[in-house]
């Protein structure tokens, strides 16, 4: 063999061990492609995994900004609470009701249909809540509606009540007086 034959011979030797080589490291070669596609899933379910971790985690801190931020808006010591609730309904279809504090107007609502079904099904609305100083205050709510007979209604009713320390909460009810046919409203604060 000369120089130039034994060249071609190593040059051909080294292309078919660099094309084996080649070959054996190729992804969808021999067995190691069954193997394969769960090591390339795993990485993906671990990104998957830690993204399902950081939505829990940035579910949780919301839920805690929103606690604070209650607190922080409504301390205990001065919240005040006024909810609205009927009592059967048969004499009043609600429309709408205003409520004022101290002379000023806190809260109005215009309710639906479904609204007032709920209602009268027993439901409780979160009318309003608010923050007051400890002493005397008033309240008056204004009704709007349909009374007995079709007739246009409106109504009121005011309380006067002392807001000392701590929360308090107040409740506006609706309900029908059998022995007046009419709808009565009442203002109290829960105890």
């Amino acid at each position: 063999m000369n120089g130039r034959s034994s060249g071609a011979a190593l040059l051909i030797a080294a292309v078919c061990l660099f094309g084996s080589l080649a070959s054996a490291q190729e992804p969808g070669a021999g067995a190691d492609a069954a193997i394969s596609p769960p090591a390339a899933d795993a990485p993906l379910k671990a990104i998957d995994q830690e993204v399902q971790d950081l939505k829990s985690e940035v579910l949780a801190l919301n839920r805690d900004l929103f606690i604070l931020e209650e607190e922080l808006l409504f301390p205990a010591n001065t919240q005040v609470t006024v909810f609205l609730s009927f009592d059967v309904g048969t004499y009043f279809a609600l429309d709408g009701v205003e409520l004022e504090v101290d002379g000023k107007q806190v809260a109005s609502h215009l309710y639906t249909q479904r609204e007032v079904d709920a209602l009268v099904r027993g439901g409780v609305q979160k009318l309003f809540v608010g923050n007051l100083r400890a002493g005397e205050h008033e309240l008056v709510a204004r009704f709007t509606g349909k009374g007995p007979h079709g007739r246009d209604y409106r109504r009121g009713t005011t309380l006067e009540f002392e807001k000392g320390l701590g929360t308090r909460y107040v409740e506006l009810q609706i309900h029908d007086s059998e022995r007046k046919q009419q709808p009565e409203f009442v203002a109290r604060v829960w105890e």
